[in-house]
């Protein structure tokens, strides 16, 4: 095959440092939300849609065949962390966790995973963010250990 194609889906989390609640004016959090679809689209990584509460990021798009997700998710945390220290006072500090949550999904899932993003406010009235990820890494038996999960 003389052309290399992929269609790689991947569903990403990660929260803000000691997941302080940075992201609490949701106008903020929206223009985020763009800015981090941005930084995707420039990395040839396809965004599908973002989204996300005060303390976390999910975001579901198509990786490049050039971009490999350990250099996606670097890529996306580094840009959007300058960019938003400078959104107004008291961002100054903000910061990601070193971590992150990657999945892949299949392409038939696509809709039942932006439903899931696109409903994060309301999905977070019952559930914590360590909880939501732990039931994740569940659902796709990934091995943890609680002492390295969280900072």
């Amino acid at each position: 095959m003389p052309q290399s194609l992929a269609k790689i889906l991947v569903h990403t989390v990660f929260s803000t440092k000691e997941r302080r609640p940075f992201l609490r004016d949701k106008a903020l959090r929206e223009e985020l939300h763009r800015y981090l679809g941005g930084i995707l689209g420039n990395l040839d990584c396809q965004p599908i849609i973002v989204g996300g509460v005060e303390d976390h990021v999910h975001f579901l798009c198509a990786l490049s065949r050039t971009c490999d997700a350990a250099t996606m998710v670097k890529e996306v945390k580094r840009g959007s962390s300058l960019w938003i220290k400078t959104k107004g006072p008291g961002l100054e500090e903000f910061a990601w966790q070193n971590g992150y949550g990657i999945f892949s999904i299949g392409y038939s899932q696509i809709e039942a995973v932006r439903g899931y993003i696109a409903a994060q406010e309301e999905h977070h009235r019952k559930m914590s963010f360590q909880d939501e990820l732990r039931e994740m890494l569940r659902r796709y038996a990934v091995e943890f250990d609680e002492r390295y999960v969280w900072d």
